[in-house]
């Protein structure tokens, strides 16, 4: 069985143009269409709508078949959500970097961000079906306002949830730490183990961040892992697909 892949581009916003473009790129190059994860608020200094080069750059990417996606507002935790408990918040400090933005949120919080991010991006003109919480961090409440939207899916680290029958695939999401001491033997691990399931038709999730673009090590370890699948005959989707088609009634078994 010809195994699945799921290629997604993080942070994308007007502070990491230049990595998005870079990363549209090299996924161009190769044919292989990815979910894009927009950030549509103020973060690092601009709002998506501050930077009309990049709106422009995500519509012509929607028209090659890339899907764009909410992934958060701003981005970034602030101290509105440090009263939701402790041990969420330090996850997300040391598992988003800071970015944890629903990491920690009640229920109106998050209702709130995720309706002022697709207010954002639909007024921008982007279709949007699916969210990916920034460090794939969202709390109980963050989940339940995600349940009262128009979403069709969103994701953790480990899974694909539909939101309107809360089924979920088991997919894990390969990605590199750039910012660890040992990111260089990490990206070789990440590389086996996505060749292993890549070998036995298992499906697999492969996150790109502006950051691994600093580390050639780590940009040749995903690059080798795109050709790795490539060379199999992957078949190469989007989020937003992969629920239309493998989410309803008699629907093909993904192997995750």
């Amino acid at each position: 069985m010809r195994p699945i892949v799921i290629v997604s581009v993080h942070d994308v916003a007007p502070g990491t143009a230049a990595a998005t473009e870079r990363w549209l790129d090299l996924l161009d190059s190769r044919g292989v269409p990815a979910s894009l994860l927009v950030v549509p608020g103020p973060w690092r200094g601009h709002a998506l709508r501050d930077d009309p080069t990049l709106v422009s750059a995500l519509h012509d990417a929607a028209d090659r078949g890339y899907e764009i996606s909410l992934h958060g507002y701003t981005h970034s935790a602030d101290n509105r959500s440090a009263g939701i408990g402790i041990p969420r918040a330090l996850s997300g400090r040391v598992l988003a970097r800071g970015c944890a933005e629903f990491a920690a949120i009640d229920r109106g919080e998050a209702s709130k961000r995720i309706a002022a991010g697709l207010d954002e991006l639909r007024s921008l003109g982007f279709t949007v079906t699916g969210f990916t919480p920034p460090g794939w961090l969202q709390s109980p409440g963050a989940l339940e306002a995600l349940s009262a939207t128009d979403l069709r899916y969103t994701t953790t680290q480990w899974h694909v949830r539909e939101l309107t029958s809360w089924r979920r695939l088991r997919i894990p999401a390969l990605s590199h730490r750039p910012d660890s001491p040992w990111s260089a033997t990490a990206a070789q691990a990440l590389v086996q183990v996505g060749k292993r399931r890549l070998d036995r038709g298992r499906a697999i999730r492969l996150a790109l961040h502006p950051r691994d673009l600093e580390d050639d090590r780590l940009l040749r370890a995903t690059l080798c892992l795109v050709d790795h699948a490539l060379h199999l005959g992957a078949r190469f989707t989007t989020y937003e697909r992969l629920v239309q088609r493998w989410f309803v009634p008699g629907a093909d078994r993904v192997v995750a």
